[in-house]
């Protein structure tokens, strides 16, 4: 019966991850459909591009609260850590590869799932976790996203500051060492989401965000050549 629960509380992480509020938020706020304004994605910062800051702003606290959700279940469910990991990366999975959001072709052939690259999702699993957590992967990822300006290298440093993070409570004792698991298997879900974007980082194409600090740079730099 407990096995039964426990698959239960992951499939529920899925189905919470996959609700795509970046897609609900624009569509609410702008009548545009987010799928098609550049990336595409239906995350936090392909959301500020089609509608603005609030927007963007509003799809990244609740594509964290979705996933910060599945733990908290999981968590009055169960008591098997593994569950309290997987639910949170099954969540990211949905967020990716939304269960809602299937893309068929012009024939009717099913061709993929749409979604986002788990930002948002990877920290709100930390957050789930270890509460703290969210004083330290969020304001890093702030710092790297209004500092680098680049959307993809910001989604990764989140499951890496929260690798570092359960590493150490790990190491003193303070949490168990299957939470630096869940870092790991988000960093890796992040990864493969961004395999386009990691091409762009190595070419040199990879987009800037227009409000970050390299950003601005960039405006400036590119207006003083004309």
């Amino acid at each position: 019966m407990q096995f039964l629960i426990d698959s239960g509380l992951v499939l529920l992480g899925y189905l919470l991850g996959s609700i795509p509020f970046g897609l609900i938020i624009v569509k609410l706020k702008t009548g545009k459909d987010i799928r098609t304004v550049e990336s595409g994605r239906t995350g936090g910062t392909n959301a500020l591009r089609a509608a603005g800051f609030w927007a963007g702003l509003g799809t990244a606290f609740m594509d964290i609260l979705k996933s910060a959700a599945a733990v908290w279940i999981a968590q009055a469910f169960t008591t098997n850590e593994w569950i309290y990991v997987l639910a949170p990366v099954a969540a990211i999975l949905g967020h990716n590869y939304s269960a809602y959001l299937p893309e068929f072709d012009k024939n009717g052939k099913f061709k993929r799932l749409r979604g986002g690259a788990g930002g948002g999702p990877a920290a709100g699993g930390a957050l789930g976790l270890w509460p703290v957590s969210a004083l330290i992967v969020i304001p890093f990822g702030a710092l790297v996203f209004f500092g680098l300006g680049y959307a993809s290298v910001t989604t990764m440093s989140v499951a890496l500051a929260a690798i570092i993070v359960f590493a150490i409570r790990a190491w003193l004792g303070y949490s168990p060492w299957i939470y630096v698991l869940y870092g790991i298997l988000a960093e890796m879900l992040l990864l493969w989401a961004l395999r386009p974007n990691l091409k762009k980082l190595m070419n040199g194409s990879e987009r800037v965000v227009s409000i970050s600090l390299h950003g601005k740079l960039k405006a400036r730099r590119e207006e003083q050549t004309k």
